[in-house]
């Protein structure tokens, strides 16, 4: 339907249809998502060759980072890739590129400001390039979560450990609160921690990754797990609950990793019999406890550079990622196949197209600075705590 004949109806786009095409901001959000100027058109056939010539201009001053699970088109134009605390630490790593654009979401280009120097300036292509995870736990919510602990008699106990995918505000409530980060990675060594330091865990945003590391990794039961739900009263637990728990999951998950299902790891058996399920532990529990392998994004990509020629693989992982490794390892027999028949992208990592790219780096290569995330010095701080005892692990 065009401008005009919504216009000839008297139909209105809500503002939540406005924040989807990119054109509004959302004052509940905050993310504005209007761009100054119009973006190329995305049929522009000369773009490749606008992002090449713009960033070729920049030169030293540009560090584009891109997250495995960006588009082909846009990360062609990474300097670097990988996941998202490798890429804030590369861009760490570069003191000398004044302008850090981050081909990610919201969350990563945040993580990217607090581990940055102050005269490197983070952007990113397209504000609304979020993370439903991340904001599934909101500082407000956390706040009165911990107020509820406190209630319980519980809260000098608990310690908070956070996922990296998560807002500079979570991040900065776990380094004041005496937690740590954590990643896919290192989430057993980052629990192994926590609970040296008290008795129990409340771990954000994703109950996912939580259940499954305390449980697959660490020997916990189900029965040692309780999920607190932020939009329930005290969490939808009782303070006995609370009391007997030693992982207090936040309700939150990946709108990607939580869509595989038992039924696809038996369906894509069945259909291809001798094959490897490898997923990430953002998935659901039962479909970790029925994988053959299971790991982050950083060691899905290892696991399938060791495997031997003609090996076959179904992997639980975002679609883009899945497609570039089918046919990077192609030539070499390997049968790489997405674990579920139903084709599903990351929808915010994908905001960041080639006409934002562009854009963002035609901007800066004329002087102007677009889109820059900035995190208030003192959540900075704090979060900055929690991440360097992230680092500090063991």
């Amino acid at each position: 339907m065009t401008t005009a004949q919504t216009q000839e109806l008297d139909v209105q786009p809500t503002p939540l249809a406005l924040l989807l095409l990119g054109r509004e901001a959302d004052p509940r959000s905050e993310r504005g998502v209007e761009c100054p100027g119009d973006l190329p058109s995305p049929s522009d056939p000369d773009l490749v060759e606008r992002a090449r010539a713009a960033k070729a201009k920049l030169g030293d001053k540009v560090f584009v980072l891109g997250h495995h699970y960006q588009r082909d088109e846009v990360i062609q134009f990474a300097d670097v890739t990988g996941d998202s605390f490798k890429l804030a630490r590369d861009a760490a790593a570069r003191p000398q590129a004044e302008y850090i654009v981050f081909c990610g979401v919201h969350f990563m280009a945040e993580s990217a400001d607090i581990l940055t120097g102050d005269d490197q300036k983070v952007v990113l292509p397209d504000l609304a390039a979020g993370c439903s995870m991340a904001d599934m736990a909101t500082a407000e919510q956390v706040a009165e979560c911990w107020d509820v602990l406190t209630e319980a008699g519980i809260a000098e106990q608990v310690v908070p450990v956070s996922y990296m995918n998560s807002s500079a505000d979570i991040k900065a409530f776990t380094g004041k609160h005496g937690g740590t980060i954590c990643t896919s990675s290192n989430a057993k060594r980052a629990l192994d921690w926590a609970f040296q330091q008290g008795e129990k865990v409340l771990f954000l945003p994703d109950q996912h990754l939580g259940r499954n590391t305390a449980v697959r990794d660490m020997g916990m039961s189900l029965e040692d797990c309780v999920v607190y739900n932020p939009h329930k009263p005290n969490g939808g637990l009782t303070a006995e609950e609370l009391r007997a728990a030693k992982m207090i999951l936040w309700r939150g998950h990946c709108s990607v990793h939580g869509r595989f299902s038992l039924d696809s790891v038996n369906e894509v058996r069945e259909r291809i019999p001798g094959v490897n399920v490898l997923v990430h532990p953002e998935c659901r529990h039962e479909v970790v406890a029925a994988a053959d392998h299971v790991g982050s994004t950083e060691y899905i990509i290892k696991m399938l550079e060791a495997a031997p020629a003609g090996s076959k693989w179904a992997i639980g992982t975002e679609l883009n990622l899945v497609r570039r490794l089918a046919n990077r390892f192609a030539s070499e027999d390997k049968e790489i196949v997405f674990l579920d028949r139903t084709v599903c992208f990351c929808s915010t990592m994908n905001r960041i197209d080639l006409p934002h790219l562009v854009w963002a780096l035609e901007s800066l290569a004329e002087g102007t600075l677009v889109n820059r995330i900035e995190v208030d010095k003192e959540t900075e701080a704090f979060a900055k705590l929690a991440l360097e005892r992230m680092l500090a692990l063991p």
